[in-house]
Parts: structure tokens; sequence; C-alpha cells
């Protein structure tokens, strides 16, 4: 179970942080971080210096994992960690859209227990916490409750939809958004029935939402089934599979 106050204070900091990367918000000058690791902005190293100073110094004894911050053993040898992403939808930030926010999670022993997500320019911030449910902006949440795949809608990348990755191509309505913390928030919420990402995903982006379907009554997995697991040697999961039960159970049973 997380601390008492781990779930107030990746709020606070999730809110430092939309508060620094709004005033970078329109005017930043985003260069490559090379072998194809995307892009990277000024917004993104100030948030994560900001948050990788504010959440260590309130809890020296946590790990620290994050995007935009130089991976170590250290936190290996930790029982809890702090698993971040300082922007999460950097091209979206760039292009001046809606869909990019912060994503910051407590792990603890492999296991989310304390999850933030926020959307500054949305103006909306997910929270959750190992037994005591998940919320938007303060409001229980829980997933569409959709019973059935078909006609189901589903967040993912065209990619994903490959025929050569399926034993038979779902029959659901595809949409996309940047932000892959947002879209398993989405799901969380029930405005979507399900998402997926059939390639390998850096723990960062899915720490915080994985929790929030979880506490919300989502089934969330890797995409072959099993359980999330996090603060690994390599910080990578193999893809994610989030919906309602029905839905994620007859995605699952349909991919190759």
């Amino acid at each position: 179970m997380p601390e008492p106050d781990d779930l107030a204070l990746l709020v606070r900091a999730a809110e430092v942080a939309g508060e620094i990367a709004m005033r970078w918000f329109g005017r930043v000058r985003p260069r490559d971080k090379g072998d194809g690791q995307g892009p990277v902005t000024e917004a993104d190293l100030e948030v994560d210096a900001t948050l990788r100073a504010m959440l260590t110094e309130a809890r020296p004894g946590y790990g620290w994992l994050s995007e935009e911050s130089v991976d170590g053993p250290e936190r290996l040898t930790r029982d809890r960690v702090f698993v971040v992403d300082p922007i999460d939808g950097t091209r979206a930030f760039i292009d001046g859209a809606k869909d990019w926010g912060h994503s910051l999670a407590v792990v603890e022993h492999g296991v989310p227990v304390a999850a933030v997500v926020l959307m500054p320019v949305r103006g909306t911030t997910y929270a959750a916490a190992a037994g005591r449910g998940a919320t938007k902006d303060g409001a229980a949440m829980a997933p569409s409750g959709r019973g059935a795949l078909e006609g189901a809608t589903v967040l993912g990348a065209k990619a994903n939809f490959r025929p050569e990755r399926w034993r038979e191509v779902p029959p659901v309505e595809r949409t996309f958004r940047s932000s892959l913390a947002y879209r398993l928030a989405l799901v969380a919420e029930g405005r979507f029935d399900a998402m997926i990402t059939l390639r390998r995903a850096w723990e960062w982006d899915i720490a915080a939402g994985a929790l929030l379907c979880a506490e919300a009554g989502a089934a969330v997995t890797d995409r072959r089934g099993g359980p999330l697991r996090f603060n690994g040697v390599e910080a990578l999961l193999d893809g994610v599979v989030a919906g309602t039960p029905a839905v994620h159970g007859g995605l699952m049973e349909r991919l190759a």
C-alpha cells in the first residue's frame, strides 16, 4: 500500500509540472534526442529536474525512473520508486495541441500504488491509489461497461491493427490520442471501451495509467495477457491492452 500522503504529494508535484509546462507552451525549441528516441524540449527538461528535486527531497528513500533522466542501477535496490514521464505526448506539446500531460506514479515492489495523470490544457487531473479507487477531478470514475467487442471504441495507432497482428482483425471503431497515459485514463473514465499498443513501451508511459485503469475496474495487461510489472532492468513492457473485461478479453482472443 502507498504511504498515506504519497498521492497528495504526486498531485502537488503534477500541478507544479503543469505550471512550468504552460509557461513554455507555444514557444519551445525542440531538438531530436537521436537513436529513435524522439524530440525533447526545454520544458521536458525543466519539468524533469523540478519533479526530481521535489519528489526525492520529500521521499529520499525512493528510487527514480524518468524518461528525461539518466538511468542507473540504484532504483533496482529500492522498495519504492517514482516512475515519471515529465511530458507525455511531447509531439502534441510541440504542436500546440491539447493531448499531452504529466504522468507520475509510485511503484512498490513492481506494482503501481499511487498515480496521477494531469492534463494541463484540458484542466483535468486523474488520480488513483491502491485500494482507494480512481478519480477524475475528485469524482469517482469507472470503465464504460461495454459487454461486447463488436463496435467497441478502441484507442490505438494504425499500426496496431495491421492484419498480420491478428488471428481476426477486431470489429471495432479505432481512434487515437497522442499521450499513452491519457489513453489509459480515457479507458479508466469510460470515454473509450479499450486501448491497445502492441509495441514495447516504456514504463513511464504506462505506470500511472495502468493504476488508474485497475482501480477504476478495467482489465489491464501486457499484450500477451500477463500482469504489468514495473521497475525492471530495461524499463520496457511488452505492450499494453486495457479495457472493460469483455472488450479486453475479446481483443486478447483475436491477437496473433
